[in-house]
């Protein structure tokens, strides 16, 4: 092989080199990105049913309540 085909070789290596690594940085960012957003989303389950619960209980104990079409 002359140098130059060798150097452009050495060159398109590397290259895929970096890119395989970014590919798997990547992977492990959307791997942690997957997770995080099933806790919240877990999270935000937990405090909707919370929040649904205790309007119920003070449903009742609201005196004077004005008339729907108010």
């Amino acid at each position: 092989m002359d140098k130059e085909l060798q150097d452009e070789i050495i060159k398109l290596e590397t290259k895929l080199a970096y890119m395989e690594d970014f590919l798997n940085q990547l992977q492990e960012v959307t791997v942690e990105h997957t997770n995080l957003i099933e806790k919240l989303e877990k999270e935000n389950k937990i405090l909707s049913q919370k929040v649904s619960d205790m309007a119920e209980q003070l449903e009742g104990d609201i005196p004077n309540r004005k008339p729907p079409h108010y």
